[in-house]
C-alpha cells in the first residue's frame, strides 16, 4: 500500500476496534461496498454485508481547504520543480506531504476528532462495520489513484493540474514582470494607420465659414443627401421633381456598430439619409 493508505488506516485502526475493522476488511475484500464516491470534504458508500437486508449509507466527511489554502500549496509546488512534474506527468510524489506541513495544513486527518462519521444503519459503537468496510475501499482508492486524497480536500485533479499549468507558465515571466527572452523575440504587431477603414474624409473637418448644406470643394455636404451621392435636384419650375428614394436602409441596422463617429454623430446615422435618398437608377 502507498503511504497515504496506511497512514489513513492507521488513524483508524488506532480506535483499537478489532473485531469491527476485521468484520470491515472482510466485507471490503468479498465485495460489500456496492460504491464509493470521493468528492470534496465528502465520501459516500452504499455497503450491504451477508447479514444486511438492505444497503447502508456510510459517510466519512473532512474539511475541504479553502481557495487560499489551496491557493498557497499550489505556488509552493510550483516552486519545487519536481513535485510539478511528477504530478502534470500524473504520478504522486514522494514527500508532497512536506509542501502541505509547510503551509500549516495536513493532506489527511491526523486524529480522529478530524473526520466526522455516520451511517444510516445507525447502530452503536461507530463506526460501525459498514464504516469500517467504508475505509478499507477508500484506501483502496488512495492506492488506485493518489490524486482522490486531493479531491477529498476539495481540488479535483483536473482543477489541479490546470493550475499548475498556468502558475508554471507565469513563472516564466521574470521578476520585472516583462516576458521571457523567446516571448520577447516576437515581433510586436503593427498598429493600423489612423482612420484605417474609413471612407474618405470620414476623420476631416469640416471647411470652415461653410454654411450648413452648402457643397464644399472636397465633398459634399452630408446633409444634402442626393448630391452626397452625385445626383443633383434638377432646377428650374418645369424641372421633373426628384425621384423618390427607394433605397431601403435596412441594411445599415444590421451593421455591427464599430463605434464609430463623423462630426460627433454615429456614422450609421449620418449615411442613413443620404442612403435613402438615393434614387434607383438602372
Amino acid at each position: 500500500m502507498t503511504d497515504f493508505s496506511l497512514a489513513f488506516l492507521g488513524m483508524f485502526e488506532s480506535l483499537r476496534m478489532g473485531p469491527t475493522f476485521a468484520r470491515g476488511r472482510r466485507d471490503e475484500r468479498a465485495g460489500h461496498v456496492r460504491s464509493l464516491t470521493v468528492s470534496g470534504s465528502l465520501v459516500v458508500a452504499l455497503v450491504r454485508g451477508p447479514d444486511d437486508p438492505v444497503a447502508f449509507r456510510a459517510r466519512i466527511a473532512v474539511r475541504a481547504f479553502g481557495a487560499s489554502d489551496w491557493a498557497r500549496v499550489e505556488s509552493a509546488l510550483v516552486r519545487e520543480a519536481r513535485f510539478t512534474a511528477d504530478l502534470l506527468n500524473g504520478r504522486m510524489p514522494a514527500g508532497i506531504e512536506a509542501i502541505f506541513d509547510g503551509e500549516g495544513l495536513s493532506l489527511l486527518p491526523l486524529s480522529f476528532d478530524e473526520v466526522a462519521l455516520d451511517c444510516s444503519c445507525e447502530r452503536w459503537p461507530m463506526p460501525c462495520v459498514h464504516l469500517a468496510a467504508t475505509c478499507y475501499a477508500l484506501a483502496r482508492a488512495f492506492e488506485s489513484d493518489p490524486f482522490e486524497v486531493f479531491t477529498w480536500r476539495g481540488r479535483s485533479r483536473d482543477e489541479l493540474l490546470m493550475r499548475l499549468r498556468r502558475l508554471r507558465e507565469a513563472s516564466a515571466v521574470d521578476g520585472s514582470g516583462h516576458p521571457s527572452d523567446a516571448a520577447q523575440q516576437s515581433p510586436p504587431r503593427s498598429s493600423p494607420p489612423p482612420n484605417a477603414g474609413a471612407p474618405p474624409n470620414a476623420g476631416s473637418p469640416p471647411d470652415a465659414g461653410s454654411p450648413p448644406g452648402e457643397k464644399t470643394k472636397d465633398r459634399p455636404a452630408a446633409e444634402d443627401p442626393a448630391s452626397f451621392w452625385g445626383f443633383d435636384a434638377p432646377d428650374g419650375p418645369d424641372a421633373a421633381p426628384a425621384p423618390e428614394a427607394t433605397r431601403p436602409d435596412a441594411l445599415l441596422d444590421q451593421l455591427d456598430d464599430p463605434g464609430l463617429t463623423h462630426e460627433g454623430r454615429p456614422v450609421i446615422e449620418v449615411l442613413r439619409p443620404a442612403y435613402q435618398a438615393l434614387p434607383d437608377r438602372t
